[in-house]
């Protein structure tokens, strides 16, 4: 229901190296495009890196969504990263989009609805199945290998993946709080949450 995918959240109150949510998708990531949302707040400060999202196969890094030393945002498509200069998103929640599309290589960032210039990534490249999704902690192995320096602390909230990119309006509502639940690869109001460690999912 709305007010279940309203008032979900998951907090990490500290930062560890074993603390992180697994969530289990509606369909496996084998991917040629998709939009990957989520709203975010952390206290984080200074030159640290923050994982907001990672999908890790055995074999490689997937797709990971950072917050940079420099507090640029990236994403990372199992290789070099495409990274964006964004306004400095901190303690308050902020409502942060990826859409990416394989045949032309665009990606974009949204920030609370506003897009930033696209870039051209990963071309021709496909997100393979068979792997996991954790937010919390960055994976250097299949679901280990923990870094607590790169941790996330704080709540995240919102997350929501379509396996097609969504059109910038449609963006533009879900930064408002507009609720739509054709998400069709993960749905925050149904998906299921698996915390570990002192991550705490609040409903």
């Amino acid at each position: 229901s709305v007010s279940t995918a309203r008032c979900r959240s998951l907090v990490f109150p500290e930062e560890t190296a074993n603390s992180f949510v697994e969530l289990f998708p509606a369909k496996e990531l084998s991917l040629n495009a998709f939009t990957l949302c989520l709203r975010f707040a952390t206290e984080l400060k200074g030159k640290r890196e923050v994982i907001l999202f990672a999908y890790r196969t055995r074999d490689f890094d997937e797709l990971n969504v950072w917050r940079e030393k420099d507090g640029r945002l990236s994403l990372y498509l199992s290789g070099p990263g495409a990274l964006f200069e964004v306004p400095e998103l901190g303690p308050l929640a902020n409502h942060v989009c990826l859409t990416w599309e394989s045949l032309t290589g665009r990606t974009t960032m949204y920030v609370n609805g506003r897009s930033s210039a696209s870039q051209i990534f990963q071309r021709g490249h496909r997100v393979r199945p068979g792997g996991k999704i954790i937010l919390g902690q960055d994976p250097d192995n299949f679901l280990g290998d923990f870094q607590a320096e790169q941790s996330f602390v704080g709540e995240i909230f919102g997350v929501n993946m379509w396996d097609y990119v969504l059109p910038s309006v449609a963006i533009q509502l879900l930064s408002t709080g507009e609720d739509f639940s054709d998400a069709n690869v993960l749905d925050w109001a149904t998906v299921t949450l698996m915390p570990t460690g002192s991550a705490v999912e609040y409903k």
